[in-house]
């Protein structure tokens, strides 16, 4: 019996909040929106970016698009949301490019969806891996690939997105050991690539930071619950599980080594990080050496639990 695990159609809930101001010279009419936006004055904003969107502006382009999501300063409107954030994504906006992959998932245009979503999972955006792993995993409008599934799905979980830890904790039950192995070798090449060097064109580099796009660990990605699905025919989606609740940090840690090259600890991680779901990995320098350190746990008796099965493994408070 094939198990899935099924996406809600919340996956808008994981777009970007945040408006984009020019990353070249100063464009003071973007400015000047991004302005009357953080004032709350969203018909200003908006009055103010669309001329320069049908110019063209990518930035102002994307900014619309975020209006039309959110129902500011214009009426909620997903479908102008999609259309102007396509627009700025084909002139190379990534976060245009991350939030119109999300949006034709939303909107239900999964096939269209998947080639934006790689090229947002391929930068390292969290969120679209999560998405494009959980498609992967169920053979939704791709191929089914648990191989790839569990790659993208560790690469999310180890950027700090709580939902793809317990994606990942579901998948562990019915993905065979090798094919996990092969996963985390493919998930250390991804974070190699996303390490590269990228080009210089960054439209967010000169966002102020309380306007930045928000990260992986402050949004609300899809939530997911496994659900059997026998082939043929498929049935309907499961309603959906809640999301786990925070958890608490008491001040311990798990200690799980130090290392004098810092690709060492970040391959550790890639390596074992599956197995502490909703956790967040912390690289400690101390002197020549990095320590890994996983947590938060409320209590040394819940940070010695969690290093069960973990070698070398020790609970230290912070």
């Amino acid at each position: 019996m094939i198990k899935t695990i099924w996406l809600a159609a919340a996956a808008g809930a994981a777009l970007s909040m945040s408006p984009a101001m020019a990353q070249t010279a100063p464009d003071e009419p973007v400015k000047a929106g991004v302005d009357a936006w953080e004032r709350g004055d969203y018909k200003a904003a908006v009055e103010r970016w669309r001329p320069e969107a049908v110019r063209g502006n990518p930035d102002a382009q994307f900014n619309l698009g975020q209006a039309y999501k959110l129902g500011r300063g214009v009426p909620i409107d997903l479908n102008q949301a999609e259309e102007w954030y396509r627009k700025a994504a084909v002139q190379g906006h990534p976060q245009a490019q991350d939030n119109y992959g999300l949006a034709l998932f939303q909107n239900g245009k999964r096939p269209q969806a998947v080639e934006w979503l790689q090229r947002s999972a391929t930068r390292g955006e969290p969120r679209t891996q999560f998405v494009l792993g959980t498609m992967y995993f169920n053979g939704d409008a791709v191929e089914r690939d648990w191989v790839r599934a569990y790659a993208l799905t560790v690469r999310a979980s180890q950027s700090g997105l709580p939902q793809a830890s317990t994606a990942l904790a579901q998948m562990d039950r019915y993905i065979s050991l090798s094919e996990r192995q092969q996963g985390l070798t493919l998930a250390r090449q991804y974070e190699e690539s996303a390490n590269r060097p990228q080009p210089t064109t960054d439209y967010a580099s000169n966002i102020p930071p309380a306007t930045r796009p928000p990260v992986a660990t402050t949004t609300r990605p899809p939530r997911t619950t496994p659900a059997p699905r026998p082939t043929p025919p498929a049935p309907k989606p499961t309603e959906v599980a809640a999301a786990p609740g925070p958890v608490r940090d008491g001040g311990w840690r798990l200690q799980l080594g130090a290392f004098g090259d810092p690709n060492n600890a970040r391959k550790l991680w890639s390596q074992v990080g599956s197995r502490f779901p909703g956790r967040q990995v912390y690289y400690v320098k101390q002197g020549s050496l990095t320590r890994v350190l996983v947590g938060p746990f409320a209590s040394r008796a819940e940070a010695a639990s969690g290093c069960r099965g973990v070698s070398p493994c020790v609970p230290v408070s912070k």
